[in-house]
């Protein structure tokens, strides 16, 4: 088959969970046979190419403004993405649903994975928030297939949109890196730092971490890798209560972040908007003692292979508590990886996507490769 995906910054990979995503996916669809290409926008890849293990990159201009980045990279990249001749396309972010409509009256086939809740994010003013709102109905009307990847997302639609989203797991990597040239960088020793990661915005809640790990009695490091476009005044609050044992090394990818993650003491989740967290599947596929906060999409994830907390003081509680109690982390980091294993699989993903993308292209060519909107 013939597949586009759109709507994301690129790969390989240096920003989010829908980039990661894509990497995972676009590859594995290439090495099966598939002529696979990603869309990539020109002002997020380090270095130019046109190609990524065996996946066709096509980069576009963008106008990299918070508000204007992905609606106007979407754009152009729908209308190159019109005379490709694609037997199927995969849209990433709810918020591109409008976008799906163009390829859907040319005849070609559209998946789009919406992702969390994006309009509760608390980085978003209430014009944007509407038009998100605006999207996720859209999302149910426009592509030809809706994918979530979390229950409590596919919950979300049905209740909400009488929608039939399909329900396909974000992957998790279970290697573990056993090297420590990262940590070394750092100043860091295997298992003597605590480590949260992920893009540095409000609803991430990296100052409740900062917050509470400041009242924990402790010689190990808290590590906060991340940062975000846009969101300079909140990652220099972060610093500012940051006491000195917290370090911020910026946004680490690759090989240094899964080293990171294979020898942390603990990883923290204290996400609070989104579906699957890509972020806690590799934590758990590494092997972590995961603290989460109590949400129900980390423990739909998660189960009881972590322990979860709701404010400032019962993080500062679990934290206290896991570093004093060795066996607990360990039984804790064994479960984790058991249940990521066993549950999350990027081939399992992978089937799942290549079986959609099958069915869909198909269902389009029955009607002549001009399926109707509904």
């Amino acid at each position: 088959m013939k597949i586009g995906i759109l709507g994301i910054r690129g790969i390989p990979a240096n920003y989010g969970g829908f980039e990661t995503f894509a990497e995972e996916l676009a590859t594995r669809l290439a090495g099966r046979g598939h002529d696979v290409t990603v869309y990539a926008r020109s002002n997020n890849l380090r270095e130019p190419r046109t190609t990524y293990r065996g996946v066709r990159i096509v980069v576009l201009p963008t106008i990299p403004t918070k508000h204007l980045d992905t609606a106007a990279h979407t754009f152009l990249s729908v209308l190159n993405a019109l005379g490709r001749g694609f037997d199927a396309i995969l849209m990433c972010n709810a918020a591109n649903a409008v976008f799906c409509l163009a390829p859907r009256l040319a005849g070609t086939p559209v998946v789009l994975n919406v992702d969390g809740i994006e309009r509760l994010r608390k980085k978003w003013g209430r014009a944007a928030r509407m038009v998100y709102e605006v999207s996720e109905r859209l999302s149910t009307r426009i592509p030809s297939a809706v994918v979530a990847d979390a229950r409590v997302i596919e919950d979300y639609y049905r209740s909400r949109y009488d929608a039939d989203p399909v329900m396909i797991a974000y992957g998790a990597d279970c290697e573990r890196d056993e090297g420590v040239d990262a940590l070394r960088q750092l100043g860091l020793e295997p298992r003597e730092y605590l480590l949260y990661v992920s893009r540095l915005e409000p609803e991430n809640n990296a100052h409740v971490v900062v917050e509470a790990y400041g009242a924990v009695e402790t010689d190990r490091p808290l590590v906060i890798v991340g940062d975000a476009p846009y969101a300079a005044a909140y990652i220099e609050r972060l610093k500012t209560l940051a006491d000195p044992r917290v370090l911020f090394p910026g946004a680490i990818y690759g090989r240094d972040c899964r080293q990171l993650r294979s020898h942390a003491y603990a990883w923290i989740q204290a996400t609070e908007v989104g579906g699957t967290h890509p972020a806690l599947l590799e934590a758990m596929g590494a092997g972590n003692c995961v603290l989460a906060k109590d949400r129900p999409e980390h423990r739909e994830v998660l189960g009881d292979a972590g322990l979860y907390f709701d404010d400032v003081a019962d993080l500062t509680s679990l934290m206290s508590r896991v570093l004093h109690d060795g066996e607990l982390a360990d039984g804790l980091r064994g479960r984790a990886r058991e249940r990521a294993a066993s549950l999350y699989s990027w081939e399992t993903v992978t089937d799942q996507y290549e079986a959609l993308f099958e069915r869909i292209a198909a269902d389009g060519n029955r009607r002549g490769r001009r399926p109707s909107v509904h």
